[in-house]
């Protein structure tokens, strides 16, 4: 069973500066929750009983949102504001924290879950895409997938052409409705992407990954990249791609974040009325 789950935390968000010089992209407010509540709710969803966060110095904003505020639930309940308690509660799932002291990439953030994981099958969320789905939450269907199969799961999206630059694309072989045998994955392919199945930010892995993460050598800008390791794996273990049902959203783009808020903010208009 998929009891653990990482969430990359610690990176400096430049995508969506200025506002990240003060504000961590993950605490971006989609309708009164931070983005990464949606990450955590997803992975408790999704049958996660823990979580470890990777955060950075400038973080601790994390930390203190997921953690109780006494002076507040004890204003709240003297106001008579009963009713707004469950609104501060706190979500019902094991946090744990690691500080990543210095940006050397997304495989040396999972790295530093080493010994949070042990020796038992992991999530990875990564906080850039919140994924909306009316079904299965996106990290569950993973997981049924992992059950099946007993590989790492790369969640995947099919993308227009133009797009594929931006992200890791899969060298893909069917296998079922939506199911994919994973031969090679390429990051950030600048001609010629192996297909227009791009990584979306949701994996299940075995824990020998933690071997290759070690493996790899630094690339550009001296950082450990995931889909390095993920490539390496790839040939000694069979790895999946899944095609997950449900609409992705990714934040660092203006116009996907207000989107999503538009999305976010009528659905819970339609559930107030």
């Amino acid at each position: 069973m998929v009891r653990k789950a990482i969430i990359p935390a610690a990176g400096y968000g430049t995508r969506t500066l200025p506002i990240t010089k003060v504000l961590p992209k993950e605490m971006l407010p989609i309708c009164g929750k931070p983005a990464i509540d949606y990450l955590v709710q997803e992975a408790i969803n999704s049958g996660i009983e823990q979580i470890l966060i990777v955060v950075s110095r400038s973080k601790n904003m994390i930390l203190d949102y997921y953690d109780r505020s006494v002076e507040l639930e004890t204003y709240l309940e003297e106001k008579g504001k009963n009713h707004l308690l469950k609104e501060v509660s706190l979500p019902d799932v094991h946090f744990q924290y690691v500080r990543q002291t210095y940006a050397r990439g997304l495989g040396d953030a999972i790295l530093l879950g080493k010994h949070f994981v042990g020796n038992e099958p992991f999530a990875v969320l990564l906080p850039d895409e919140i994924i909306m789905s009316d079904q299965q939450p996106p990290l569950g269907q993973l997981i049924e997938m992992y059950k099946k199969y007993k590989g790492n799961i790369v969640g995947v999206k099919k993308m227009n052409k133009e797009l594929l630059g931006s992200y890791g694309v899969i060298q893909p072989d069917p296998l079922g409705e939506k199911e994919y045998k994973l031969n090679d994955i390429i990051e950030k392919p600048q001609a010629d992407p192996p297909s227009d199945l791009a990584v979306v930010g949701r994996y299940v892995f075995d824990p020998a990954i933690f071997h290759y993460l070690h493996k790899v050598n630094p690339g550009i800008g001296g950082e450990i990249q995931l889909t390095d390791a993920i490539k390496e794996m790839a040939q000694d273990y069979t790895s999946y791609g899944l095609e997950i049902e449900g609409k992705s959203y990714d934040i660092s783009k203006s116009s996907e974040y207000v989107k999503l808020i538009n999305f976010v903010c009528g659905a819970k208009g339609e559930e107030r009325s």
